[in-house]
């Protein structure tokens, strides 16, 4: 009987990091400390070129060190001040991570905006709008287009990446994920007064198989700073934009309102046609006319108060 049980015993289970080890999914610190520091070279080098070229806006990119971990907890690390923007380059990793903390999109939309630089001051922790995560993928764009450029993957295949996303609006991990070991590269970058991190989230399976170069050329083709701006600007257009009518009311004494009740009756200030003021985000837009159709209540446009070119300008502010 004793021997029957010593047959049916499980037999324990590999260690989580020394399987990791084996199969190369795990590196050794002096490994991962060379190859994450190249990575800091190549982005400290190229990318305040890129962007400069592109938008003539001067910053400047440092090596922050790095983390290594199982990579849902280096995620989690990153806290709710970030977007995030999941990744993968054929013949290299197909699940890496990029991730920008939310004050350098904020500012760097600022500038592209036209904003003096006495007035840019670090902005306050909030997540993304949804015009600044469009950006935001264009940065991430470039983040990912340095990383083509300095990896060994044979093919010369673009990188692919889903649509950015705030860190409050990203999945948890399925019931079955397997999770895996990872490095956080973490880069400081400067604009103006304002600093800020980006991080790259990368599988150590992928990591350990790289060799970084630098790229021969900086000259990357990219767009103007004009171009960006319109970019911008066509989003914006294309954005659904809340709409608030105010209509002025007949005055009337403190005394009065203090004791209005259900039912009372107050009277629009104009006589004749009712004017209505329209305003967007806290802006006057238009002078309209209150009207109704079937059964909805509407305003006819009568006036512009905003040019276009001023519309635009404060929806994207």
């Amino acid at each position: 009987m004793m021997m029957s049980d010593a047959g049916t015993q499980t037999p324990p289970k590999m260690d989580r990091a020394l399987l990791a080890m084996l199969t190369g999914g795990l590196g050794d610190a002096k490994t991962l400390q060379k190859l994450c520091a190249e990575f800091g070279q190549l982005y400290s080098e190229f990318l305040p070129d890129v962007f400069h070229s592109e938008t003539g806006l001067s910053m400047q990119v440092h090596y922050n060190g790095h983390e290594s971990g199982l990579m849902t907890d280096l995620l989690a690390d990153l806290g709710d001040n970030v977007a995030f923007s999941d990744g993968q380059l054929r013949n290299w990793s197909p699940n890496f991570v990029l991730a920008c903390g939310n004050s350098f999109i904020i500012t760097l939309m600022e500038n592209l905006l036209g904003a003096l630089p006495e007035t840019i001051q670090e902005p306050i922790e909030r997540p993304l709008s949804q015009i600044e995560l469009d950006l935001s993928t264009m940065v991430f764009d470039k983040i990912a287009n340095v990383l083509r450029s300095g990896v060994n993957a044979a093919g010369g295949f673009e990188p692919l990446l889903e649509k950015a996303h705030n860190a409050e609006d990203r999945a948890k991990p399925e019931d079955d994920h397997v999770d895996e070991y990872a490095v956080t590269i973490k880069l400081g970058i400067t604009l103006g007064p304002v600093t800020s991190e980006f991080f790259l989230v990368i599988p150590q399976k992928a990591l350990l198989k790289t060799v970084v170069t630098m790229p021969k050329s900086k000259n990357q083709g990219g767009r103007s700073r004009k171009e960006w701006q319109e970019q911008i600007a066509e989003q914006v257009r294309r954005s659904q934009v809340t709409l608030e009518a105010r209509v002025r009311l007949e005055s009337l004494t403190l005394s009065t309102v203090s004791r209005l009740v259900a039912g009372d009756v107050i009277a629009f200030r104009d006589k004749g046609d009712v004017m209505v003021d329209v305003s967007a985000n806290g802006k006057d837009l238009y002078r309209c006319e209150f009207g109704r159709a079937g059964d909805r209540y509407t305003v006819r446009v009568k006036d512009n108060v905003s040019s276009e070119d001023e519309i635009l300008r404060h929806l994207m502010s």
